[in-house]
């Protein structure tokens, strides 16, 4: 496919269109006008018959090269290893180019996502009594950035075919004590943001982007993490902007910014004076020259991924088996840190979830499921419910009713039913790596009937 870059309206008619052209002149039909390569038929490679894909590997992830090898060796070599040690070191630097990529005023380094997600909450006043809504589908860093201030995570419901924050849910949710939301913009694509906005300006509410997953993605024009008061990306070694660990906060005001970085320094200022309580959430040179070294391709394989995800979903338009994420309106692209899918069984033969991916691992193409349940449905709201600060803070009214509102059974629902590729490596990879995985699904959907043998 020819390289393109993406504005909305392009993306949008992309995400659309129907059924593209058959892979080759001697494809077989599948379902509903899509059209599949031969290597569709026969028996499952995992009941001993041929893979559609052998011993061909996927796109490497975390992108190395040898200018990211002498960046950390020529870091190495300067012995300017903290961003104290120098004003014009690697940190500075890259917070400068960040924010020049993101379209925001300011950048702040911090050790991971989380860190900066928690440097958001401690920053803008948040603490024990006060109330955040976020989601329930989302690393557990979301969570600790909230829980690290002693503030209550509400965990609103999302919606079943985008996988993101429900807005209608956020507002029921919202009560006397709430101070923000944290939208999660999962899989790097964008939650509704203009309702979020709307509601958040309603109740006079803060918004704090989790946009951990969702870097150079874009919302009717302006990048995610700009939308809201403050933005938070990640740096872990899956994203697709990485380093290991490392994280950011972007934002346009000046003064809120300052005071991001005053907390992320152990509560120091820039003036040297430590005037608040905070941790150490500093980012390293060694991370910052990582990150730095590989922003001069970040594009190109961001336009890369975002091809193959409309070339995914075009293939898999009218399919029932395999249903792709919802965008929003206003989405112009997406960061596809993962290409998120529902899997509905019911098209292939009732098959179990698990059974068809190791079917289809088997035939040389993995996806998986996100989380095993919901952070709804984990323990640490017993742990919480049970500590001393929050039975202080919080009455024992709002502590019953909270335990008693956690149920999200459109997010139960989702955790079921999703079929992922954690897409960094594997969405760089040729149109021939794509029709493998769609060649794949519909080997499998083709003989259905096979799959009650595994």
């Amino acid at each position: 496919m020819k390289k393109k870059n993406f504005t909305r309206r392009n993306f949008i008619a992309t995400v659309s269109a129907g059924s593209v052209a058959a892979v080759g002149s001697n494809a077989i039909s599948a379902f509903a006008g899509i059209t599949v390569s031969p290597k569709a038929n026969g028996k499952l490679a995992i009941l001993g018959g041929n893979p559609v894909r052998k011993n061909k590997p996927w796109p490497e992830w975390p992108y190395v090269d040898e200018k990211m090898v002498e960046a950390v060796s020529k870091t190495t070599r300067s012995r300017i290893w903290c961003r104290i040690q120098s004003e014009n070191g690697t940190v500075p630097t890259f917070e400068k180019e960040f924010a020049k990529m993101m379209d925001a005023k300011f950048s702040l380094g911090t050790g991971s996502g989380t860190q900066a997600l928690s440097t958001c909450v401690e920053a803008l006043g948040f603490g024990p009594g006060d109330e955040i809504i976020t989601s329930p589908l989302t690393d557990p860093g979301t969570l600790s950035s909230i829980l690290t201030s002693r503030v209550l995570p509400v965990l609103a419901d999302i919606d079943r075919e985008s996988f993101q924050i429900d807005p209608d849910d956020v507002e029921r949710r919202i009560n006397e004590n709430t101070k923000a939301i944290m939208p999660v913009q999962i899989g790097g694509q964008p939650c509704n943001m203009d309702r979020i906005m709307a509601i958040a300006k309603k109740h006079n509410l803060k918004v704090i982007e989790d946009a951990a997953q969702a870097h150079l993605a874009v919302y009717k024009g302006k990048k995610l993490g700009t939308i809201g008061d403050l933005g938070c990306f990640s740096f872990q070694a899956s994203k697709t902007i990485a380093c290991g660990e490392g994280g950011a906060v972007i934002g346009n005001d000046e003064e809120l910014m300052d005071k991001c970085f005053t907390v992320q320094n152990h509560g120091t200022n820039r003036k040297g004076r430590t005037v608040v309580i905070g941790p150490k959430y500093r980012m390293n040179e060694f991370e910052a020259a990582i990150l730095l070294s590989q922003f001069a391709g970040v594009k190109e394989r961001f336009e890369t991924r975002n091809r193959n995800a409309m070339y995914l979903n075009s293939k898999l338009k009218g399919f029932p088996g395999l249903v792709p994420q919802k965008f929003y309106e206003g989405t112009e692209s997406g960061s596809f840190y993962l290409y998120m899918t529902t899997y509905l069984k019911e098209h292939f033969n009732n098959t179990p979830r698990d059974k068809f991916l190791k079917a289809l691992e088997a035939e040389g193409v993995s996806l998986s499921p996100y989380l095993p349940k919901g952070l709804h449905k984990e323990p640490w709201t017993d742990h919480i419910l049970s500590l001393r600060e929050y039975q202080k803070m919080y009455s024992p009214a709002r502590l019953k009713s909270y335990r008693e509102e956690l149920s999200c059974p459109n997010c139960d629902r989702v955790i079921d039913d999703i079929a992922m590729i954690w897409a960094s490596g594997p969405l760089l990879g040729s149109t021939e790596d794509m029709d493998d995985i769609i060649n794949a699904i519909m080997k499998l959907h083709e003989n259905r009937d096979q799959l009650n043998q595994i």
